[in-house]
């Protein structure tokens, strides 16, 4: 089809704008696949632990830090290219590229073979989120932002639900290997359609005050001191990435410990709890989006970061009741009460962070801010839960993964306060200076 760079900039603008749509369709898609891709892993580690003979120690770094250092430290160069050149291009050649590494898993004999592979997936899947980010802002303005953020932040909640309940399906038919291979090669198939039907919007296209063409290319270090100038972004991004490593720690974990603690099996956690799961999750990205954009036309941009700090609070009991519930059902409940709350944070926050950056430094301020989630978050989440249950094993025995779960999960607290200082600041107009 027709691109929009070959195209009078007026028609370019128009279409893109007319297509934004289907252009938020696929890139969901591709973080859909991302997560899937990404996630797999949680459900496969216990057959992965026996049949590669692995420690819990291993296992987290496998779920998290090896994938994390490559994926968080690669978004920035990647970012610097999307802030310059065609956004679309580079996430269909990130797509093939992590896919391709995905397939490569179910192949590996050993500890190294599978790092080195997991490895890839991080290489590949840090060319994705800053410039769908990116071309997510310039296609919607300000007061529908948080709303298309919330659909692309399906892709976590979809991509992590039918990872685990295809991938442990397939584990039980057929194998962890083969889940990985059918994993892998649809990823293929979508970035070809990614390169032919996204559309590259002008940068700045849905904002009053659009980008000129010939405005210079601010520096790296620019995108740094940038970000850390602005107060409310700075909690915002404390917030984003605490909660992203107790969410990583138990989307990481979380199907192990149902497995040795409450004794369910690997089909019915894909078959039974990983639906009901996403469906409240799903529910919980949707309506916090669009609860956002409703509170932002009320009150202003401040309520997005306040109703996320309320929403996290809520979860917070619920979560830490699932961890030490003496009944399974009440457990469970518990668990999906805590997701319907708590997974309504990525929308509003990317949403509000892609408003504070400047228009010629958004995928980088994306790349930035994913950097600091995935080195803490995914980076040392789940290493710390493997590390911490290993040093719970000799006292609790089987128990020690709920307990290494349960103290990750004393950090929520810390997030709410960090969400809540940012919507106090951002009610004050206070974009930049001191906290």
């Amino acid at each position: 089809m027709l691109q929009s760079a070959a195209m009078p900039p007026q028609i370019a603008d128009t279409l893109a704008l007319r297509r934004r749509g289907l252009t938020l369709t696929l890139l969901t898609l591709v973080y859909f696949f991302s997560y899937m891709d990404r996630q797999i892993l949680a459900i496969l580690l216990e057959l992965i632990k026996h049949d590669l003979k692995l420690s819990d120690g291993q296992l987290g770094i496998l779920s998290g830090l090896a994938f994390a250092v490559f994926y968080a430290v690669l978004g920035i160069p990647v970012a610097r290219l999307a802030d310059r050149t065609n956004r679309r291009n580079i996430i269909a050649l990130a797509l093939a590229t992590w896919s391709a590494m995905t397939a490569l898993c179910g192949l590996a004999q050993n500890f190294v073979q599978l790092l080195l592979a997991r490895i890839g997936v991080g290489v590949g899947e840090a060319g994705s989120s800053p410039p769908s980010h990116s071309i997510i802002a310039d296609l919607y303005p300000p007061e529908k932002r948080a709303g298309a953020m919330a659909i692309y932040s399906l892709g976590v909640v979809l991509g992590a639900g039918v990872g685990t309940i295809i991938g442990g399906t397939l584990s039980h038919l057929y194998g962890w290997r083969v889940a990985m291979l059918a994993m892998g090669l649809p990823g293929l198939a979508l970035a070809i359609i990614v390169r032919l039907f996204v559309i590259e919007p002008r940068r700045g296209l849905s904002d009053v005050q659009r980008l000129a063409e010939q405005e210079p290319m601010p520096s790296l270090w620019t995108g740094f001191t940038s970000i850390w100038a602005s107060a409310p972004a700075r909690h915002l991004v404390a917030a984003v990435t605490i909660t992203s490593l107790v969410g990583y720690s138990l989307t990481g974990w979380g199907p192990s410990f149902m497995q040795r603690s409450f004794g369910i099996s690997v089909l019915q956690i894909s078959l039974v709890i990983a639906p009901v799961a996403t469906i409240f999750a799903a529910v919980s990205a949707i309506l916090g989006g669009k609860l956002a954009d409703r509170l932002s036309r009320s009150y202003g941009l401040y309520a997005q970061s306040r109703m996320v700090a309320v929403m996290k609070a809520i979860a917070f009991p619920l979560a830490m009741s699932f961890y030490f519930t003496s009944d399974v059902r009440i457990g469970l409940a518990a668990y999906c009460l805590a997701l319907l709350f708590a997974s309504s944070y990525l929308g509003p926050t990317f949403a509000l962070l892609q408003g504070l950056a400047p228009v010629r430094l958004r995928a980088l301020w994306a790349a930035i801010t994913l950097l600091v989630i995935n080195l803490i978050g995914l980076g040392l989440g789940p290493a710390l839960v493997g590390w911490l249950s290993d040093a719970f094993r000799p006292s609790v025995g089987e128990d020690s993964l709920r307990y290494a779960l349960f103290c990750v999960g004393l950090m929520t607290p810390w997030a709410v306060f960090h969400y809540w200082r940012a919507g106090t600041l951002l009610k004050r107009g206070q974009v930049t200076g001191a906290a």
